[in-house]
């Protein structure tokens, strides 16, 4: 008997679902699942992933396909250069007359 994510003996690739909740908005991680192929793992994503209607939009990605940062690594990895603080929005002070800042 197969087990989720097995067809036989194969084992189903695990995509990275992502859903769009409305028009102008970024996509958000909603989940992973496991699919043979990149059309079933769409139907699957909707019909998990979407089932109210909540979404407009859904990419489904192979999760081999995405790198990330080590987490282990964070301090070193997303910590700004010194000398560098024009990169963050508290280097800058607001001009007078501006309002929408």
């Amino acid at each position: 008997m197969s087990t989720p994510g097995e067809l036989g003996t194969e084992i189903w690739p695990l995509w990275e679902v992502f859903v769009r909740a409305n028009r102008g908005l970024s996509h958000v991680h909603a989940g992973s699942l496991h699919a043979p192929d990149e059309a079933m793992a769409l139907r699957n994503a909707r019909d998990l992933y979407t089932r109210r209607s909540e979404g407009v939009s859904i990419w489904v990605v192979p999760a081999s396909a995405i790198t990330t940062s080590d987490p282990g690594s964070k301090d070193a990895y997303f910590e700004s250069p010194a000398g560098k603080n024009y990169r963050h929005a508290v280097y800058y002070t607001r001009a007078e007359g501006v309002k929408h800042l």
